[in-house]
């Protein structure tokens, strides 16, 4: 897993390689803005939409590659 400690590389890795960076990371850069509270309060609304999404695709691929690894 790549770590990021700036936005901008992990914006850059998702447009050219359509890398997700892991909720840890994105939680990490949250926590790290000073941005006004309310703007804050929207990111953290969207991070926790973002988790259950992040979650669910994880879920889906673990489920594909096992029933894909016994045929590698």
């Amino acid at each position: 897993m790549p770590e990021y400690k700036d936005p901008k590389d992990a914006l850059e890795d998702l447009r050219e390689e359509s890398l997700l960076p892991h909720p840890v990371i994105v939680r990490d850069m949250l926590m790290r803005t000073k941005l006004p509270q309310d703007v804050l309060v929207e990111l953290n609304r969207e991070f926790q939409d973002y988790l259950k999404h992040y979650g669910q695709a994880e879920s889906t691929a673990r489920r594909i590659l096992e029933r894909l690894a016994p045929h590698a």
